[in-house]
This record gives structure tokens, C-alpha cells and sequence, in this order.
């Protein structure tokens, strides 16, 4: 008997001892906490209730969770990040603790149908995108693992914008996901945070002689910790999400107030609640950057601070500190926890400085997320020394002890020396946060193995090169049980009968699924699966676009931030090339296609905007051309976020990953559609890499230059007008964009861009383009055999168990944690 399944075994006698004490809970919160009648009750209400029944049993499982890790000594894990992308809790709670069937049944008692409650849940606004979904997935993992490890975050009010398309523009409102409270919060004001800000560093020396610096004159900002419960599968283990809400020190200063200064005596309340208002606010200007900079340090403060007085309240002394905690920093953001730990061990520990940076160095541990240089944060000294005047003290030393080094082992290398350097030369000097995060951690790693291996050799070779074993690779997953056991219950179900139910919590077993994939019987059940997730699509697209799609269509897709380097731009270029041929060329392809696309651009990203509205002036021609709309629409889906991927993805069956070879660190949203049975159109980037050879070459669609092909290319001098002049069909589509055939009510609004792709073209599309045609040419005539195309995609699934982040989590635990189960 499988784990799942005794799991299984043992909820259902769970669920039948706890149905009556959650409909007793359901119906005391509704009448109590809420105070109106089911009879009167919003699906708003109803979903507060049925939370706050359940988060009984979270807290208790939160509790027992605890006390193991207490009673085994273990050590824990510490994920700082700045976005945790959770989506909607309710359902996934649900299943977990077993109680989904429960909670249906006392529902239907009442009349009332669960999908309009789980409907009504927010997405949790904490993230922007992949960074932050992996680090929800990481959760999940974690706690279905039995595993001890938290996630440390900023509680913003309001999480990313709430996007809407007007006259093909995005525009952006306010998310105020906690508009109307969260049930899952559980706010802990006992245990708040106290963090300084500003102020000065006043130079003095001890009874030895010793540097004695003290910082004074500081601002006081609080750190208000709530506990967001994360519920593994099975109820067994409930970690935490523990995220900080800031407030004033004082909530204003009474001297102010008495003199009648009204405004003055509540300024510090309002400029520090300011801190966690805003998931990362516009730095386009100076307030901007510096808010970001205080969000970042408030995160690190608190968690910091946090982990350390929960350690010693777990009765250990700092000195043991790397024996059972380790904290993992998700990218550059919280790379100031090496400046912070250090002042917290120097200056307020009194440890000298070896002792602690040796502390320091074997607790921390650095996930690098990107290749690209804007993406690679750095703060000017000025501002970092005017908001953090010790931390940037700190940090001139830990660089100047750390360069001493790197002379005695390269002394005739000067060039070596500041290309390591934290602090970058020139007379605008900045520090250098992903320089930093690399010498105060143990461990490096990268997201996919092409993207490590960059990392290694390019990004941070000399680094590399002095410490060769800090580095290494975690290729990135999803967790199977949010992104097909919930978003696809009808494939779930068909590979439970089929396989048994294991691969819940083991993805690696979903591989007995091929053996399945000619069987005619499964592929006509695999299809069925597919097409009534491709009706409920249709049905979203047309709620939130008014086109009407042809669910019988190949459903292409591509759903993810708005960025030049994803090169949604390719895909559009595509579709107008597809578009031409119909209406031009006269060509009738060989599949009928439903070009969707979704995602959000950032608010000051004019590019990616811009790239917004062509896709719907785009749709709009197409859709209403009578010589094209039967073979082909286009639809832009708006306010992505991951309740709306949890319909996408499950409808998918082409999905679109083509960015420039070497710019994407890994990509997760692949994973999320290979998972689910749509077949890849990919370049050799990311985890693509990974995903060709797990899936093999047959079963997936890849095309274009890889990255060492791409460098070459570049450094050879890429002239894309020579593709331009010399290809009609690149031709004919740019020139489109220099009429006003896609905006005839906005005369020469592509006009940029035609020049910029002939003339520029900083990622390449004009050099894939040809190649992407052919693939594209390729998958239009496989899904004409419908048999073949259900083959291929049933391969994907079954291929795809590497890609868990259960594996990847397992491998962080033993390579780089050093933490086990807790059971």
C-alpha cells in the first residue's frame, strides 16, 4: 500500500471523526465572528467561515509541528524572499488536511456550492511572478516533506497592481488583497520587531584600544509579525509563512501632539507603515529607490532578528546558531543579511570579528536568479550610507579584509581585484549586492543546469575560481500537488486509475504513465480531460474578453511577465506572419490556432506595454477579419495571476518558450504546462535544456540558437537589417508595423518598433525567426493527427517527475541545509 494511500485511508476516518467539529466551527464562525445568517451570508462571508473553521486545525497542526522540531533538536530552514507568490489558500488547505469532502458536504447542507467560495478567496498579492511562485512551491514542499522550514516575507497591503485592459493599454489599479483581512493571518504582536534606520556612526574605541563604533540617532521602525500556516499533504506538518507588517516605533509622538502639531505627530506612523504598503514600489525615481532599499533591509532586520531570538528561546546559544538554523536567500534582495548578521554578532554580541564572520559565512546561502546585468542589484553608497550608515561601514570592511585576500593569491591582478570588488569603482561608486551575497555565503547556486553552469563560467567565474566548491546546481520545480493533484482534477484522476495515487507526493512515479501513451482507450480519456478544460477556458476568455474561441482549436500559449528577453515580440511577429498567409498568401494551415497570451508588464516598463497593445490591436484585426477568425484568434487574457494560471494551464497544449538562448535562469511556468500535457515550442534556454532530455527530442519542439551559438553571434556583430533586406517574410511583417494596419485609429504608433527590430534587435528575433517557423510549420502538421499529438503530450506528462519541487527541496535539504524530516 502506498503512503498516499494509507494517508488516504486515514483521513477519511479523520474526516468522519472531525465533519461534525467542522460544521460546528463553520456554523459558530458564520453566526459569531461574522455575525449574519447563512441565509444572508455573501460567498465572502461563507469563505471567511469556512477558513476560520479550518485554520483551527492549522494552528494546531502549526503547534504539534513545533514542538517536534523542540523535542528532536533539529535544525531548520530559514527561506528570505522578497515575494511569495501564495495565490488563493482555501482549497489547497482543504485538500491537504483531507477536509475538502467534508467541507463540500456541510456546504450542500446549507445549499451552497463550494466553487463560489473558493471563487471568492483573493489571490495572496505577495509576489510578481516566477521568483515568488517558486518560493510558494518551496513551502509546499517543505511541509509536505515532513521537512521544518519557514518562509520570511514583507506582509504588503497591496500586492502586485490589478491589471485591466483599456483601448489595448494596461492599466493598473491598487490590490488590496487584505481589503477584507485575511482568516489565515495570525498576527503576533508579542513578538515584534524592533529596527533601526538612518542616523549616525559615532567613532570610538573600548578599554583595549578596539574600534568601538556605536550607532546612534537612529530611526525606530517595528517589525509586526503575522504567521500565514503552510499545510503539507497530509495535515502532518505546518510550517509557516511569517511575514512582517511595519509600523511606527511610537504610533506618534505625544510631544507633537500636545503642542498641536496634529500632522508632525503622525508622520512617523504613516512613513513607516509605508515600508510594507507596496510590493516593490517604482524605483524610476529617488523616494522610489530608497523605499525599495528600506523594504529589503526591513525584511532582512526582522527575520534576522526573529530567527535568532527564536533560536535561543529553543534554548541555544548564538554560537550554535549554524548547527540548527540556515537561511537561504532567495536572490539579491536579502543580500544585506551578511551586513546585518555581521552587526548583529559584532556590535551587539560582541563577537569578534572572525568568529562571526566564519558564523556568518556557514549560515547563509545564496540562490542567484538572473543573468541579467539590471537585474543584478546595486545600491549607491551614498544612499545605503545615509539609510544604513553602519551596514555600509561593515560592509567596507568585510570587502577590504576579503580583497587583502584575493591580492596574496593574485597579486599582479588588479583587474581580478575589482572585478570582485563588493564596492564597484568610478566616481558614482555602488555596492555590489550579489557580490556580497557570494563572499558572506557557504553555497552559490544556481536555477537550471545550463544557467549554473553560466553562472560558474561567466557571471562569477573568478569567484568560481577561488571557491569551486561553493557552486552548484538546483534545477527549479513545481509542486505537483498544487499544479495538477488541484488545478487539473480530471488528469489527476484519470492517472490515479491508472497508476495509483503515489505520484502525489512522489512525481517520479507519473513515468508508469508511459506505457500508457498509445494506448487508445487512455488517449481518448487523456483528450477528454483536455477538451473540458479547454471549454472551461473558452468560457474565462469570453467573461474577460468578450472573444468568443474555438475550444476545437489548438489552444498556443504564452503566459508569463511581459520582458523584451521572453520575446513575446517572436510570437507576435509569428502570428502576424500566420495572419498574412491566410489573407495574403492565401495558405490554409494545416490546424485551426488560439493564440492566447497573458501576463503583466512592469508599471515604468514603456516597452513591454507597448508590447501589450500590439497583442491587442493585433486581436483586433484578427478577430474581426471574416477571411481569417475560423483558422485563428487571438485573446490577451488580463490580470494574470495563479488562480487564472490554474485554468490556463490544465487547456494548454502548445506552450511558447522562446526566449533568447542564455537569458532565462530556468523558468518554472514550462514545467507547470509539460506537467499538465501541452508540448513545448522552446529554445535550448533555461530548464528547457533539462526538460529536451527527460522528454526526449520527438516530444518536443525546439528551434532557434543556443547560448554559446547566441554569443558568438553578438560578438561577431549582429546586423539585424542583413535579415531584414535579405528575408521577404521578415520583410513583409516588419513593414506592417510601419503602416497603420494593426492601428488605424492611432497612426504611426508601431512605428518605433519596426525600426528598433531592423536596426537593433537586441534579442535576436530576426536571426531565430526562419527557424521558429519550421518548428512552428512542424507543430501544425502533428496536431493535425490527433492520436500522434495525444502520444507525445501523455509523454510529457509522464516525463516530467524530475521537475518536483519535492526533488529539488530534498537536494537543497542534503547538499546545502543540512535538514531532515521531522516526523
Amino acid at each position: 500500500m502506498s503512503k498516499t494511500l494509507e494517508f488516504h485511508l486515514a483521513s477519511r476516518k479523520f474526516a468522519s471523526a472531525s465533519e461534525s467539529l467542522f460544521r460546528e466551527a463553520f456554523e459558530y464562525h458564520l453566526r459569531y465572528s461574522l455575525a449574519v445568517d447563512v441565509s444572508d451570508a455573501t460567498p465572502q462571508d461563507i469563505f471567511n467561515a469556512v477558513a476560520l473553521a479550518i485554520r483551527n486545525f492549522c494552528i494546531d497542526g502549526m503547534k504539534e509541528s513545533k514542538n517536534r522540531v523542540i523535542e528532536q533538536n533539529a535544525k531548520q530552514v530559514f527561506y528570505l524572499s522578497m515575494e511569495f507568490l501564495m495565490g488563493q489558500s482555501l482549497e489547497n488547505n482543504l485538500r491537504n488536511l483531507g477536509l475538502l469532502d467534508v467541507c463540500r458536504k456541510v456546504l450542500v447542507e446549507h445549499e451552497i456550492d463550494i466553487n463560489s467560495v473558493l471563487h471568492a478567496e483573493p489571490d495572496a498579492g505577495l509576489g510578481n511572478g516566477g521568483l515568488g511562485r517558486l518560493a510558494a512551491c518551496f513551502l509546499d514542499s517543505l511541509a509536505s516533506l515532513q521537512m521544518p522550514g519557514h518562509g520570511y516575507g514583507i506582509n504588503y497591503e497591496y500586492g502586485l497592481f490589478r491589471q485591466s485592459i483599456i483601448d489595448g493599454y494596461q492599466r493598473e489599479q491598487p490590490d488590496n488583497w487584505r481589503f477584507h483581512g485575511s482568516p489565515w493571518l495570525i498576527e503576533r504582536p508579542n513578538e515584534i520587531c524592533i529596527i533601526p534606520l538612518y542616523g549616525h556612526v559615532e567613532r570610538a574605541v573600548d578599554r583595549q584600544g578596539n574600534y568601538c563604533p556605536r550607532w546612534v540617532d537612529w530611526k525606530a521602525i517595528a517589525g509586526i509579525p503575522s504567521d500565514l500556516p503552510v499545510v503539507g499533504f497530509g495535515g502532518q506538518t505546518v510550517n509557516a509563512l511569517r511575514l512582517f507588517t511595519a509600523a511606527g516605533a511610537r504610533e506618534f509622538d505625544m510631544a507633537h501632539f500636545n503642542s498641536g502639531d496634529y500632522f508632525s505627530a503622525v508622520q512617523q506612523k504613516f512613513e513607516a507603515e509605508t515600508i510594507s504598503k507596496v510590493l516593490y514600489p517604482s524605483d524610476n525615481f529617488a523616494q522610489g529607490k530608497e523605499l525599495r532599499l528600506i523594504q529589503e533591509y526591513f525584511l532582512v532586520a526582522c527575520s534576522i532578528r526573529d530567527i535568532i531570538r527564536q533560536h535561543e528561546a529553543n534554548g541555544h546559544t548564538v554560537d550554535e546558531l549554524t548547527d540548527f538554523a540556515a537561511m537561504q536567500l532567495n536572490d539579491t534582495h536579502p543580500a544585506l543579511s551578511v551586513a546585518e548578521l555581521m552587526r548583529l554578532l559584532v556590535d551587539e554580541r560582541d563577537f569578534e570579528w572572525e568568529r562571526a564572520w566564519t558564523l556568518t559565512q556557514n549560515t547563509l546561502a545564496y540562490t542567484n536568479h538572473t543573468l541579467l546585468p539590471e537585474a543584478l542589484e546595486c545600491w549607491s553608497v551614498e544612499l545605503l550610507g545615509r539609510v544604513l550608515p553602519r551596514h555600509l561601514e561593515i560592509i567596507y570592511e568585510i570587502n577590504h579584509r576579503f580583497l587583502k585576500s584575493i591580492a596574496q593569491r593574485w597579486p599582479e591582478d588588479e583587474g581580478r581585484q575589482q572585478r570582485m570588488s563588493i564596492i564597484s569603482d568610478g566616481e558614482h561608486r555602488s555596492v555590489r549586492m550579489c557580490n556580497l551575497a557570494v563572499v558572506g555565503s557557504h553555497s552559490v547556486n544556481g536555477v537550471s543546469a545550463m544557467h549554473s553552469e553560466l553562472v560558474r563560467n561567466q557571471l562569477l567565474s573568478d569567484f568560481s575560481e577561488l571557491w569551486p566548491e561553493r557552486f552548484n546546481n538546483k534545477t527549479n520545480g513545481i509542486t505537483p500537488r498544487r499544479w495538477l493533484y488541484q488545478a487539473n482534477p480530471q488528469l489527476a484522476r484519470l492517472v490515479t486509475d491508472s497508476i495509483g495515487d503515489s505520484w502525489i507526493t512522489d512525481l517520479g512515479q507519473i513515468l508508469q504513465l508511459d506505457s500508457f501513451a498509445t494506448d487508445p482507450a487512455f488517449q481518448a480519456d487523456f483528450e477528454r480531460a483536455k477538451n473540458s478544460n479547454k471549454i472551461a477556458l473558452a468560457t474565462l476568455i469570453k467573461e474577460t474578453t468578450g472573444v468568443n474561441v474555438d475550444p476545437n482549436s489548438m489552444f498556443d500559449v504564452q503566459v508569463k511577465r511581459i520582458h523584451e528577453y521572453k520575446r513575446q515580440l517572436l510570437n507576435i511577429l509569428r502570428i502576424i506572419h500566420d495572419y498574412f498567409n491566410i489573407v495574403e498568401s492565401d495558405v490554409t494551415p494545416a490546424c485551426a490556432r488560439t493564440y492566447i497570451f497573458s501576463g503583466k508588464a512592469a508599471p515604468g516598463y514603456w516597452t513591454a506595454k507597448q508590447i501589450i497593445k500590439l497583442i491587442n490591436s493585433l486581436a483586433e484585426v484578427v478577430n474581426n477579419d471574416p477571411r481569417a477568425n475560423q483558422m485563428m484568434k487571438v485573446v490577451f487574457i488580463p490580470n494574470y495571476r495563479v488562480s487564472v494560471a490554474e485554468r490556463i494551464f490544465p487547456a494548454s497544449e502548445l506552450s511558447e518558450q522562446i526566449s533568447t538562448a542564455g537569458y532565462e535562469a530556468s523558468g518554472t511556468g514550462n514545467m507547470k504546462f509539460m506537467l499538465n500535457g501541452a508540448l513545448t515550442m522552446g529554445t535550448l534556454d533555461g530548464a528547457n535544456i533539462e526538460m529536451l532530455e527527460e522528454v526526449g527530442e520527438e516530444n518536443i519542439f525546439i528551434f532557434g540558437m543556443n547560448a554559446s551559438e547566441v554569443s558568438e553571434k553578438v560578438a561577431e556583430g549582429y546586423h539585424p537589417s542583413s535579415y531584414y533586406h535579405g528575408i521577404p517574410s521578415i520583410r513583409r511583417v516588419i513593414d506592417s508595423l510601419r503602416t497603420d494596419r494593426f492601428c488605424p485609429s492611432e497612426p504611426g504608433l508601431f512605428n518605433w518598433l519596426a525600426d528598433m527590430l531592423a536596426e537593433h534587435d537586441e534579442y535576436l528575433l530576426l536571426a531565430d525567426f526562419e527557424s521558429y517557423l519550421t518548428a512552428q510549420q512542424r507543430a501544425s502538421e502533428l496536431y493535425a493527427s490527433k492520436n500522434l499529438w495525444n502520444e507525445k503530450a501523455i509523454r510529457n506528462v509522464a516525463r516530467a517527475g524530475k521537475f518536483s519541487s519535492d526533488r529539488t527541496i530534498r537536494e537543497y535539504a542534503a547538499d546545502i541545509w543540512d535538514i531532515r524530516p521531522t516526523l
